[in-house]
């Protein structure tokens, strides 16, 4: 069959199937270039979609619910993250009609300042035992486009954010104030008493964060990974981590300082991970696990 009657064929078919399916089967046979000189039929539709376009700013947030697990107190904690669709842009959104939970108060403890790409498991809501059926959304509007995210508590949803269930890992366990400080653990985490500090003064601060060494890999010979990382979760100025990831000592402390660009009220965001990774989406067979988060309040004056 010589090309130009191969081409004929190709658009007689190209009437009765899409060209995306087609163009993967010629593809398979090498036969792209023919296919690409093939008349284009009026019937004919093109599903092909092209690649998202990276933008550094510019673009909008989506609020992310992750799913719920049950508290020991017979509350529930519904788990929310984000996705800023922004390569580069750190976006803040104050607390209002741009950043609201509905129904009830707008403010559930939410951040206000917004990192860039997917952040996952950043904070955690308590809801009553009784919640049943409700719905608990957050929505947020950046840059003229408001996306609104429920949060419930269906079955399908439901995470073993405390315990790894294929290896029994649980997250690390985080402390202010001192290794015998209350300790948290969890998307929920803990919270610290405010603290103080002077514009561009830096300011130490510190966690102490102990892990239970469970390895997520069962590679021979590699001790389990644990680490930790700072970052702005609200405020009105710009803050400056001298470490964002300080080391962990023996004593389980891990000391860095902050620099404030304004007066006013900051909270910072701790984020203690082990094995299973900085954060990283881990959805299957019904667990999601294992950080914990820490809230850090400065008041900057």
């Amino acid at each position: 069959m010589t090309r130009s009657q191969l081409s004929t064929k190709i658009a007689g078919i190209v009437q009765a199937q899409s060209t995306s399916g087609l163009r993967r089967w010629c593809a398979g046979l090498g036969l792209s270039a023919v296919l690409a000189s093939a008349p284009a039929s009026a019937g004919a539709q093109d599903t092909r979609v092209d690649a998202p376009i990276p933008h550094t700013v510019g673009q909008s947030v989506s609020a992310s619910f992750e799913g719920w697990y049950s508290n020991p107190d017979g509350t529930f904690s519904l788990v929310f993250g984000y996705f800023n669709r922004n390569y580069e842009e750190h976006l803040d959104i104050p607390i209002g009609p741009d950043n609201r939970f509905e129904p009830g108060p707008v403010d559930q403890g939410q951040p206000t300042h917004f990192l860039p790409r997917r952040q996952t498991g950043v904070f955690a809501v308590v809801v009553p035992a009784d919640f049943g059926d409700q719905q608990l959304t957050w929505s947020l509007t950046a840059h003229g486009e408001t996306i609104a995210i429920p949060g419930h508590l269906r079955p399908g949803w439901e995470i073993t954010a405390l315990e790894e269930v294929t290896s029994g890992n649980t997250p690390p366990v985080v402390r202010f104030g001192g290794p015998d400080g209350e300790p948290g653990q969890g998307p929920l985490g803990i919270r610290s008493t405010t603290t103080t500090a002077a514009v561009s003064a830096p300011s130490q601060i510190a966690v102490w964060a102990t892990d239970d060494g469970v390895r997520k890999s069962r590679a021979v010979g590699r001790p389990a990974r644990f680490g930790v990382v700072w970052s702005k979760y609200r405020g009105v100025g710009d803050v400056v981590f001298e470490e964002t990831a300080p080391a962990i000592d023996g004593s389980g402390a891990a000391a860095t300082t902050a620099t404030f660009s304004e007066p006013g009220e900051y909270v910072l965001r701790v984020l203690a991970w082990d094995d299973s990774g900085g954060q990283a989406a881990i959805m299957a067979g019904g667990f999601f696990c294992c950080w914990t988060n820490g809230y850090v309040t400065v008041e900057v004056r």
